[in-house]
């Protein structure tokens, strides 16, 4: 928050500490409809056409909803752009049916896969459909419930983009794919890692072998890396307003 020093996620237009971006080597974003002014762009803008790496998560698929006043405008596709795919709908049901992650069965011996098992967050599945190039990692079983042994849910649901109706969980929606972009970016993206969703192992230790995979280090990957968290790790219920206030960087 520009008047007040603290972290408020409302805060669409200011992104201090920005020009970061500038040496580093990867970058992992959660972003939602942000709104920089172009100065601030500018750095974003210069690191994703440097072809450097990016681990997307969740609302990241729609991360940006600049103005006319921007010369950035381009980016308001960077989902479809960068990632293989823009928001497009709530597939589960938004605070009552929660998600199971399920291994795509091509892409079982993936290195980001090593180690990963049991991924479930209490988010739902969104609709998506990622682009021919995207190499899908796993996928999300909707859940009766939000919690990690319900079991799958059962009822059909028309799709967004064309009205067909099908099975919610056949086919099941991709949560985590990768893709390489024209300007030669590796790209994770995972429509999970809401707050509450990194309090499972499991999801933890594929965003981390993520990151080792976007920096080229694939062959580094251990049999199963330490996501261990560090200290207490509390966070709130995901929602609209619904972070912890008062806080400073």
């Amino acid at each position: 928050n520009k008047q007040t020093g603290e972290i408020d996620p409302n805060t669409k237009d200011n992104e201090p500490g920005i020009e970061a971006l500038d040496s580093a080597d990867l970058c992992v974003m959660l972003l939602r409809f942000r709104d920089w002014p172009d100065e601030q762009m500018k750095h974003f803008a210069d690191y994703c056409r440097a072809g450097k790496p990016i681990v997307a998560l969740r609302t990241s698929t729609h991360a940006f909803r600049l103005g006319s006043h921007s010369a950035y405008r381009s980016f308001n596709d960077f989902g479809k752009q960068f990632l293989g795919e823009t928001w497009v709908n709530h597939w589960g049901r938004h605070k009552f049916e929660a998600t199971r992650g399920v291994i795509e069965p091509s892409a079982r011996e993936h290195p980001i896969l090593r180690g990963v098992s049991e991924v479930f967050g209490d988010t739902d599945v969104y609709e998506v459909y990622p682009s021919a190039d995207a190499t899908i990692l796993l996928r999300g079983q909707v859940l009766k419930g939000m919690k990690p042994d319900d079991p799958p849910a059962h009822y059909s649901k028309r799709r967004t983009t064309d009205g067909q109706l099908q099975e919610v969980n056949n086919p099941m929606m991709p949560v985590a794919w990768i893709r390489q972009t024209a300007t030669a970016n590796r790209v994770f993206t995972t429509t999970m890692g809401a707050a509450t969703d990194l309090q499972n192992e499991g999801l933890r230790r594929l965003i981390v072998n993520a990151c080792y995979w976007a920096l080229g280090l694939e062959q580094q990957i251990p049999d199963k890396s330490n996501v261990d968290i560090l200290g207490d790790y509390h966070p709130s219920p995901y929602g609209f307003n619904g972070f912890k206030k008062g806080i400073r960087p």
